[in-house]
Parts: C-alpha cells; structure tokens; sequence
C-alpha cells in the first residue's frame, strides 16, 4: 500500500476526501443491511433500511468519520484499530439507539430484540454481532476505502475530483434534508412512504 502519511492534501481535497468517505460508507451499510434482513427474516423476501430515497444509511457514514479521526494514524497496527473501532462504533449505536428512544418517544430504528444472532444484546441498542462487524468493517475502511478515496485525489485532477466527491454528498445530503425536514415540516410524502405504496418492504419494529 502506498503510504498515505507522505500526501499533502489541501483544505478542500481533504473535505472532497471526507465526502467521498461518507458516501461510499452509507452505500456499504444499506448493502449490508439489505443483505442482513433477508436472513433475519427467514430468506423469504428482501426488505428496505433507511429513510432515504437513495441507497445509503446516515449513522454508518457517521461511525466511518469517527474511526476515520480517531483510528487512521494508528494503521500500522490493525489490531489497534479493531478494538478502537469495535468500541467507538458500538457506543455511537447504543447512545444513538438509546437517546433516539428515550428523547423522541420510543423511536427504534433497529431493534436487535427481534433480531438473529442478538447475543450480547444490550436493550435492544446494540449487541455483540453488530459491533463485532463493524469492527471488521472498520478494518476494510482504513486499509481499502480511505486508501482508495485517497488515490483518487491524487490521481484526478483536483477540480474533477471536487466536483465529484461533492456532487456525490450533494446528491445524499439533499436526500437526508427532505425526508428528516421538508417532508416533515410540510407533511410531503416521505422515501417510506413512496417506497411502501410501491410495493417494497420495509423493516419495521
């Protein structure tokens, strides 16, 4: 692997990079979860995650930023980054999962409860499987993703690269601000309920 440590991005390549990260995370994540609720529910049907339009989940772009910060200096040792990984990605799903809950009248955005292989389970909030994923998950962030996003920084020519990595979180952003806050505010049919009437499944619990 090429050494990162030796690039010298400038403010802006740096918040194309973080962009592109974001993205390419919350992809990873519906992916996997879309993939995970087909066993859940017994192999019968595919069902949707997320409140989006767009295939892309917004607490797993969140997790990849933190271990992003937090763990990326510490690459040359991946054992490192697991355990820093598996604990920061499990205390942002429990206090996300609790505080939605407690704060905004029982709100479950997952609910490991009804769920496969739940050991560890933590009120529902967070159990061991899930951490234990994103632990390794994490791994494949900081030695192929953040690696990838930075070698297409320094390959593309940096005003092709802006326009992608912001066109890209433009596009997510968007997504996110209409169904959490126009669809709200102005009572608009949100993704769920478009997605619903078309005949998708949702996970609902």
């Amino acid at each position: 692997m090429k050494k990162i440590k030796e690039y010298n991005f400038d403010k802006l390549t740096k918040l194309g990079i973080l962009s592109l990260i974001a993205v390419i995370s919350g992809v990873f994540g519906y992916i996997y979860e879309f993939i995970f609720y087909y066993f859940n529910g017994g192999m019968k049907e595919f069902y949707m995650q997320g409140g989006n339009f767009l295939p892309w989940i917004n607490i797993y772009a969140i997790g990849a930023i933190l271990v992003y910060f937090l763990t990326f200096k510490l690459r040359k040792n991946p054992f490192l980054v697991f355990i820093l990984s598996f604990l920061i990605c499990g205390l942002l799903e429990l206090v996300a999962g609790w505080g939605l809950y407690t704060f905004f009248g029982g709100i479950r955005y997952w609910d490991y409860n009804v769920e496969i292989l739940n050991f560890g389970n933590i009120g529902g909030f967070v159990c061991l499987r899930s951490v234990l994923f994103f632990g390794m998950s994490s791994l494949a962030l900081v030695y192929l993703i953040i690696p990838f996003a930075y070698n297409l920084a320094t390959k593309m020519n940096k005003k092709n690269f802006l326009i992608l990595s912001f066109t890209l979180v433009s596009i997510i952003l968007l997504d996110e601000i209409y169904n959490l806050v126009i669809a709200r505010a102005f009572d608009l049919p949100r993704a769920y309920d478009v997605y619903t009437k078309l005949g998708f499944k949702y996970v609902e619990f």
